[in-house]
């Protein structure tokens, strides 16, 4: 039986790899994945994957070359990479969508990264720190991986079995993120703040000041007559037939 060799590329991580744990094969900053087949399209057709969310989770599990990789190990910024990297080598760099009623095509191989400070890292890891600008307590947080979402639905699922009418995603997301509340550790603690005592508009500043300074890429495109717009990425950013 005749043997094929899968082309592959070598993607650069915003995050630098530096989110990752000395000697994870992520902490390179470089990740190895294959040119999309025929497989890869059989999982962005797969209806029970796209019902259930796991599609694009799906996806970078089979482009990972590297088998030690858990995808979950990644944060959403690095998937995100990954995904316009997969989207360029499987069918070019055009993207050409559809926003009020107008089509746009954006190149996406001027998509870079964004600039990551890991200054603001705290002892080299995956814990950062802020001071709500409100209430002035002081916090560290992490950025989430694919473990955390998981146990974050599994939460949120257990909760909506108790009272269907509840959906409290946002407390719940930011008691995975947030790691200490003025020096402690504690998770009793960590959600008794949340529930109780993080006001809103620190909740809002800590949003912002998180997305304004994580490991991404910029999807940011102006475009004529439509002005800033962020370029999602969904199943139709493969296929826009699906």
């Amino acid at each position: 039986m005749a043997e094929f060799k899968f082309p592959s590329e070598e993607v650069d991580l915003p995050s630098k790899g530096l989110i990752y744990p000395e000697g994870h094969p992520l902490s390179k900053g470089k990740i190895e994945i294959k040119y999309m087949t025929a497989k890869e399209e059989d999982i962005l057709t797969n209806q029970s994957y796209i019902q259930k969310g796991t599609v694009l989770d799906k996806l970078i599990e089979s482009l990972i070359i590297d088998k030690d990789i858990n995808y979950k190990d990644l944060i959403l910024g690095d998937k995100n990479s990954i995904l316009i990297a997969a989207r360029i080598l499987g069918y070019g760099k055009n993207y050409t969508f559809t926003l009020n009623g107008k089509s746009h095509t954006v190149d996406l191989s001027e998509v870079d990264n964004k600039k990551f400070d890991d200054s603001l890292m705290l002892k080299g890891e995956n814990n950062f720190s802020f001071t709500l600008p409100h209430s002035g307590n002081k916090i560290t947080y992490k950025i989430l991986t694919g473990h955390d979402d998981t146990k974050i639905d599994q939460e949120l699922k257990g909760l909506k079995k108790i009272n269907k009418e509840t959906s409290p995603e946002l407390s719940t997301r930011l008691k995975y993120i947030i790691t200490s509340v003025n020096g402690d550790s504690e998770d009793k603690t960590i959600r008794e703040f949340v529930d109780n005592y993080l006001l809103a508009i620190d909740s809002r500043a800590l949003r912002e000041h998180i997305r304004n300074t994580q490991p991404d890429v910029n999807l940011d495109f102006y475009l004529d007559g439509s002005g800033r717009v962020t370029i999602p990425i969904g199943v139709s950013f493969f296929w826009p037939d699906v």
